[in-house]
């Protein structure tokens, strides 16, 4: 006895209720709020006091509409209410997301058609209704529920439903073409709105009141990065608010769980030890009355029309309504009974051949009729019984695309249909193409339309007779269900079923011939098709039918139609009464004494209850009796489950249930205490059909019987139910042949039962009660929820004016292991911004009070965008799949990762420093090596090797001048690839000269003075660095400014040279004018620049005498260049490390004199510089100079000339190779015959300070694999600011290898190799192979101990073209000695390492190189300043990255950082700014998935906007600088909450 059955006017309950109303009820004058609510408790004496009186209480799943219930009278409005007020105590400031003005203003309000407020079948999820009414009837539907509340009249005034029927799509098909004149084919206006009597101010607040300052970087080296960060900016106050919110403590806390060496395993949700359980006895079966035997029932469906037919043939048998609710046309049983023979004799006979009939008995054919045409429906329905073939009504197709028109296709397809019956009306409306044919639909058979209308078939003859049998095994229609994911199954529904169902129903509802029956349902299938169609043909009953068209015009329409023909029984969804409410205004001449029963088709829905009550409210006085309501519970598997008996006895009260919510999301029935808020109250549908058996068995696993106390799917064992799912004997199987059983495993009967896709219980009494569907269950770490009741809240939500009512679509999302929910609605046209965000954070509130769960994502969609079912209703699958893609285009989005997922690792706790021997004796006893590995040893290399005998450059160069004065060393390619100039030895040497001459002269500079050399990449840097080699100076190359961006490009060159302490400047003659321009002083103080020359007019004399070096190890340049996190460094390079670097490079690529070399890079900095400027003095081959700058214009010019002059070794950025791989995707044809050739490349060498792009080489090598292009010449080199090259992949030597590592190990810097292609694997390729005369070592950054093969660790070298320390004017000695001269702390405590920065390892392979050693291969990961410690684990951003950009086609390129401890994810956005929005959940969900993590904010920015410095690295820390300052322009950010 959990509930309590009482009479429904009992109000026991009004005494609390009237406390919680209080506030909200204005009271008469002179009046205490209670004064109208006492009332005698004397019926309910009876009532144990524990339980709660079954009224509705502040429990009824119900909602607000539009604007037409303002005031919160609501019930579970109440509730709603209450929560919010809870929150509104501990108020947290929500940051809103921020918006660009193009992407808030709308269109103007004329382009905007207000979406069907309806919303449709319920089976598709679709939820709500709006209401279409004019503003006076809400008006009116306010006087009277205040009235109500006022006169205490005797009902509890409850609540409108939210639960939806059927609905239309303004243009659609079936209602046009009743009127196909009408040429209106934009939706209704929704009046639930006051649109007419309010102009709508389109004219928006403009998101953005910051002034927009100009993006401070491009290349801005200068930001001081660090947390310096502005705090005036609006984007740190929106974080710090979010950090705020973030800090405060979450709901569940994390449990305890294990952390196994590599694994972080994610945390399992641990049962809640208080949780209720089920504690009831085992249930019983409960069977239902028999079937009474009548023996005038007939035996066959077809022999009652025959019946009738013949003996009645002037009875009415319906009567169909045009829009205006006139009878358009009354079809008798005699025409029914005579066109169904003709439809019979046709089918068999007219299609196809006499020999070959397109159609035989058995078959199945479609029915495709229209809404509004029941008439013609009937007869193609009764035709196909007569003729023994079966038909499967469905939709009428709209277009060829139409959402869920794809999977009924897929359906006919299963099924085998090839002809379709349809109208003649539809017909003609269906889409043709050009030649008038019906196209072929996506995914449809090929069908052949055949119009039944009388006049175009041919009379059967004389002798020709349908064959009527006794009802049998046979097939006799196929009803399509559509399921949660989209895809639509078949039901079949045997004679013998078919005529036991209707006899079923004919007992429940006691239903007698020549009754008058008004069905509002569609006629097609479910309730609407068992009364309307087929249990009034068995009785004789007369239906009036109203279509969907009729009632959007006039929703009480069908109680004129009751009142009228002063029907008996009436067949409706709460919608319809819902609708009939809100029109309502006191009409007179209403009299519903004639119902003896209304048909409540989704009774079951938990929604359902308060429109019941709110319509008995308003229509009792109409004659309408409280127990004519008889709500039904019905499924396409089992037909009608449960139906509530009309009875005369007015003292059998409906049943009630108020269960707790809680109790419900663990299964439980638990009757709730009237104090709790998060209640559901239920109704019951009646009992168990008669002849039927009905268990409850338990939704997951076997079916076993489920407790009295405890929620599970009714199964229903029934003649009457349906058979299978045509062509699917596994889900069958599952469905259908259930042998539901005992807690001891025994079956309860040897009848197979069916389960019913509904969950509930049978209460005492026997009677039935459901509680939501198997189709709307979401189960979130391990509790159930209901879609319906989620929507309900959100609708209870005030205020209703920002989305439509009855488009709200909730459904989940599997994220990271568990569902995740997801709440999609339609947003008004009219509502703000900031409107829509705080009910957006209301609702969030309201679902996670009431219902203990957090939403994943809601999602705002302008008005109409949301995929439509065939009855307007949203189609929920699609809605899904479209949210998956990320093609909803929603306009507001907020997501609440942080507090729904709560199944993340455990935060890795660092472990007591182990001290590094302890590290070292542990690796020597698990047997793994201490990690290191060195290149060929130079001491030991024999090699005729003139220029060693040189310690200085330029000592080389003059020797060279002297022995091949004309070998032609540097050759300089323009844009078109012609040769623009070259140098020979000679040249070089007396250009020198010349400069030096002019460095002494007009810069009077001692030596050891500093000089910047600011040049485009070309020859003339070149002969400057030689001269400023033989005048005794310093170089310094610095990139000159760009002639477009002075003013964020000088201040670098200004930075460096004063940093540098140059003496003087030497540039060309272009650049000095641009350094004294008016541009340039707006950007820097001109005044204080060092002298400077202009190499372009050179003095005619060499110098008095060239300067002789004498100690190796003084200065010979400094290389400057700016990190990725922004910081500006110049490197020392002595003169011993600069020929020591040169003989290396030799050495690995075999570079000799009669050599060539193509190289297209910056020559301004590391290995570039290098390679441009000093190897070929050394080695003596000719380098053919491409600056990357001319690949904008032509980005076929490097490979063309590596083609044209035959080069075997190339080196390029990967820039360049972007540049390429982008820019000639398409040409490699054009190329190939241009006479593109890459097969004599050996080499091609990308030069990085970065872990190998290996998605980008892999790219190039398979798009210019066609050229010639052998796949293992691409390699990439590493180098770093302490050694500017520590692996370059030489000629001879192995390829370089690519192993997959665990990307969970290495955030715990552990390595650990696993196969291609398994999980959360990613590819690392080897940096290219160590230099000789280099060693490495892999240590600890924080112990600096030395670590084991499988660890993830700094890379340490010892080398002899370190670079010898940083040139700074601080002279920060401490970072100097640190990063040149460190030591290990265990082990060889002797050797000077210096520090690279970056976090890789060393892997021993199987290859051998030249010498037949084993070869040791390194792995760069990433650079510790850039990886992120999160949640204590290391991150390097570009795996972050990696995902993001693989989430979405329009996402471009994608930069991370971390601030505080948030997670910012920045994408660009290629496409339109409507898909900004579509990529917040992809991005929040791929980064969840892949690396654990929750993105705290997503900035979606335009192309271009993610700063990349010149060797195409992302500057992320300028990023993060620059969005903190709010000067990105973002086109949308979201802050996750």
């Amino acid at each position: 006895d959990l509930f309590v059955f009482m009479h429904i006017f009992d109000k026991g309950y009004e005494k609390k209720r009237s406390k919680l109303l209080g506030a909200y009820l204005p009271h008469p004058p002179g009046k205490s709020p209670n004064s109208h609510l006492t009332f005698k408790r004397s019926q309910s004496a009876f009532v144990p006091t524990d339980f709660k009186q079954g009224h509705d209480s502040a429990s009824v799943r119900s909602a607000a509409v539009g604007t037409t219930y303002s005031q919160p009278w609501y019930v579970h409005t109440e509730a709603v209410q209450a929560a919010l007020a809870k929150h509104k105590e501990r108020k947290m400031a929500v940051p809103m997301p921020s918006k660009r003005r193009s992407l808030v203003v709308q269109t103007s309000m004329d382009a905007y058609t207000p979406p069907d407020t309806s919303s449709g079948s319920e089976e598709e999820g679709g939820q709500g209704e709006g209401t279409p009414t004019s503003s006076q009837g809400s008006i009116s539907m306010e006087h009277w529920i205040t009235r109500a509340i006022h006169q205490g009249s005797t009902t509890s005034s409850s609540s409108s439903s939210t639960q939806s029927g059927g609905s239309g799509a303004a243009g659609r098909l079936a209602d046009v073409l009743a009127q196909t004149h009408v040429e209106n084919h934009s939706a209704p206006p929704d009046v639930t709105t006051y649109t007419s009597e309010h102009p709508v101010q389109v004219e928006r607040p403009q998101v953005s009141t910051v002034p927009r300052t100009t993006p401070k970087y491009g290349n801005a080296e200068l930001m001081e990065t660090g947390d310096g960060v502005p705090v005036s900016s609006r984007v740190s106050a929106k974080i710090q608010q979010l950090v705020n919110t973030l800090k405060q403590p979450r709901r569940p806390p994390l449990r305890e769980f294990f952390v196994d060496d590599f694994e972080e395993l994610l945390e399992v949700q641990q049962p809640d030890p208080n949780q209720p359980r089920p504690e009831g006895s085992q249930m019983v079966a409960i069977r239902g009355e028999p079937l009474g035997v009548v023996t005038n029932w007939p035996p066959s469906l077809e022999a009652a029309l025959q019946r009738w037919g013949t003996i009645s043939p002037k009875a009415p048998c319906l009567t169909t309504m045009d829009t205006n609710g006139k009878p358009l046309y009354v079809l008798t049983y005699g025409k029914l009974w005579s066109r169904s023979i003709k439809v019979a004799y046709n089918i068999l006979h007219k299609l196809g051949t006499k020999q070959e009939p397109m159609v035989r008995p058995g078959d199945r054919v479609a029915l495709v009729f229209p809404n509004n045409d029941p008439a013609a429906f009937m007869v193609a329905f009764y035709g196909c019984l007569l003729a023994e073939v079966v038909p499967v009504p469905i939709e009428v197709p709209l277009t060829r695309k139409d959402a869920g028109s794809q999977q009924i296709g897929f359906l006919l397809g299963s099924c085998g249909v090839t002809v379709a019956l349809t109208s003649d009306a539809c017909h003609k409306g269906l889409p043709k193409g050009p030649t008038g044919e019906i196209p072929q639909f996506k995914g449809w058979p090929k069908l052949l339309w055949f119009v039944t209308e009388s006049k175009h078939l041919s009379k059967p003859p004389r002798d020709w007779f349908p064959h009527i049998k006794d009802a049998n095994n046979d097939t006799a229609y196929i009803e399509y269900k559509t399921c949660k994911d989209g895809s639509v199954l078949g039901v079949t529904v045997t004679r013998i079923a078919l005529l036991t169902h209707c006899q079923a129903l004919t007992q429940s509802c006691g239903y007698t011939e020549a009754e008058i029956i008004v069905n509002v349902l569609d006629f097609k299938k479910d309730v609407g098709l068992w009364h309307g169609i087929l249990t009034s043909v068995m009785n004789m009953m007369h239906v009036i039918s109203i279509p969907y068209s009729l009632m959007k015009v006039n929703p009480l329409s069908w109680i004129q139609k009751v009142c009228q023909y002063k029907a008996k029984v009436a067949c409706v969804k709460s919608r319809d009464m819902h609708w009939a409410l809100v029109a309502h205004r006191d009409q007179r001449d209403v009299n519903l004494s004639s119902l003896r029963m209304l048909v409540v088709a989704d009774g079951s829905n938990p929604w359902s209850i308060s429109s019941c009550d709110a319509f008995l409210n308003v229509f009792q006085s109409k004659g309408l009796r409280p127990e004519v309501i008889c709500p039904c519970a019905s499924s396409a598997e089992a037909l009608t489950v449960a139906i509530r008996r009309p009875t005369d006895d007015s003292n059998q009260p409906p049943g009630r249930g108020v269960l707790s919510m809680q109790g419900l999301s663990y299964g439980v029935i638990r009757v709730d205490s009237e104090e709790r808020l998060s209640v559901l109250t239920v109704q019951d549908v009646g009992t168990v059909m008669p002849g039927a058996l009905m268990c409850v068995v338990k939704p997951e696993g076997v079916p076993q019987l489920c407790r009295t106390d405890e929620i599970g799917e009714l199964c229903v064992c029934s003649i009457a139910t349906g058979m299978s799912y045509y062509g699917l004997s596994g889900m069958t199987k599952n469905t259908f042949e259930v042998f539901p059983m005992t807690s001891s495993g025994a079956p309860i009967s040897e009848y197979p039962f069916t389960r019913t896709g509904l969950l509930g219980f049978i209460g005492p009494g026997g009677l039935v009660f459901v509680s939501g569907k198997m189709d709307g269950l979401m189960v979130v770490s391990g509790r159930r929820h209901n879609a319906d009741d989620i929507v309900a809240t959100a609708l209870a939500v005030e205020p209703m004016k920002f989305v439509y009512r009855g488009r709200i679509a909730v459904f989940s999302v599997t994220v990271l292991h568990d569902e995740r929910i997801v709440v999609v609605a339609e947003q008004r046209p009219d509502s703000t911004e900031e409107d829509s965000f705080q009910w957006m954070s209301r609702v969030l509130q309201a679902i996670d009070s009431i219902h203990n769960v957090g939403v994943f994502c809601l999602a705002l969609v302008p008005a109409n965008t949301l995929p439509k079912t065939p009855l307007g209703g949203i189609h929920l699958s699609e809605t899904k799949q479209l949210f998956l893609e990320g093609s909803l285009h929603p306009c507001n989005v907020l997501m609440c990762p942080h507090t729904c997922v709560t199944n993340l690792p455990k935060p890795r706790q660092k472990q007591p420093e182990i001290g590094p021997a302890s590290v070292m004796v542990g690796n020597l006893v698990s047997g793994k090596r201490i990690a290191q590995a060195s290149g060929r040893d130079l001491g030991q290399i024999e090699d005729n090797d003139q220029a060693r005998k040189f310690l200085f450059l330029s000592e080389v160069l003059q020797w060279r001048a002297q022995t091949t004065p004309d070998h032609v060393l540097f050759t300089l390619l323009s844009s078109r690839g012609t040769v623009l100039s070259s140098l020979t030895c000679l040249q070089l040497h007396k250009r020198a000269e010349k400069i030096a001459a002019m460095l002494m002269e007009r810069g009077h500079l001692q030596d050891g003075d500093h000089v910047a050399l600011v040049y485009p990449p070309g020859i003339d840097l070149i002969a400057a660095f030689y001269g400023c080699l033989y005048a005794g100076c310093v170089p310094i190359t610095v990139r000159p400014p760009h002639p477009q961006n002075i003013a964020t490009t000088l201040p670098t060159v200004k930075m460096i040279v004063e940093v540098s302490r140059s003496a003087c400047v030497m540039t060309s003659q272009v650049i000095c004018k641009l350094l004294k321009s008016k541009e340039a002083s707006a950007a820097v103080d001109v005044r204080s620049w060092p002298p400077v020359l202009d190499t372009d007019d050179l003095p005619k004399k060499k110098p008095p005498q060239l300067y002789k070096p004498s100690n190796p190890d003084t200065l010979a340049y400094l290389d400057f260049s700016v990190s990725t996190t922004g910081m500006l460094a110049g490197v020392k390079m002595s003169h011993t490390a600069t020929s020591a670097f040169c003989r290396s490079i030799k050495l690995q690529c075999e570079l000799y004199p009669s050599r060539e070399v193509a190289i297209c890079l910056d020559p301004y900095c590391g290995l570039g510089f290098v390679l441009w400027c000093l190897c070929s003095v050394y080695s003596g081959h000719q380098s053919i100079l491409i600056p990357p700058s001319e690949l904008e214009v032509n980005p076929a010019l490097w490979l063309l000339a590596v083609s044209q002059f035959r080069v075997r070794d190339t080196f390029c950025s990967y820039s360049v190779m972007e540049l390429c791989t982008k820019g000639l995707g398409l040409q490699t044809e054009s190329l190939k015959s241009r006479g593109l050739d890459l097969s004599r490349v050996r080499t091609c060498v990308v030069v990085a300070e970065e872990r190998p792009r290996i998605a980008l080489t892999q790219s190039f090598s398979k798009l210019f694999k066609d050229l010639g292009l052998h796949p293992r010449a691409v390699s990439t080199s590493f180098g770093c600011r302490v050694n500017l090259a520590i692996c370059l992949q030489g000629t001879s030597g192995p390829d370089p290898t690519t192993v997959f590592v665990d990307m969970r190990a290495l955030r715990h810097d552990r390595v650990r190799l696993v196969e291609r292609g398994s999980p959360h694997s990613l590819p690392l390729m080897e940096s290219g192979k160590i230099l000789p005369g280099v060693r490495i070592i892999i240590a600890n950054p924080e112990t600096k101990g030395p670590l084991g093969d499988s660890h993830l660790g700094e890379i340490w070298v010892h080398c002899g073209h370190n670079g010898s320390g940083y040139f700074t004017v601080y002279g920060d000695e401490a970072l100097q000695s640190d990063h040149f001269n460190s030591h290990l702390s265990f082990g060889d405590t002797q050797t000077v390492w210096a520090r690279t920065g970056y976090l890789g390892f060393l892997r021993r392979t199987e290859l051998t190189d030249a010498s037949g050693e084993r070869h040791d291969a390194l792995y760069v990961v990433g650079a510790l300043d850039e990886a992120m410690e999160l949640r204590g684990m290391r991150y390097h951003p570009i795996d972050i990255e990696t995902s993001v950009i693989r989430t979405h086609k329009s996402i471009m390129e994608c930069a991370v950082f971390p601030w505080t401890n948030l997670l910012v994810v920045v994408v660009e956005l290629e496409g339109s700014e409507q898909e900004a929005l579509d990529l917040v959940p992809l991005v929040t969900n791929a980064v969840l998935e892949e690396h654990y993590l929750i993105v705290g904010v997503v900035v979606v920015v335009d192309i271009g906007v993610i700063p990349i410095n010149s060797r195409g690295e992302k500057q992320r820390m300028h990023l993060r600088d620059g969005f903190l300052a709010d000067q990105l322009d973002p086109i949308y950010v979201a802050y996750n909450m």
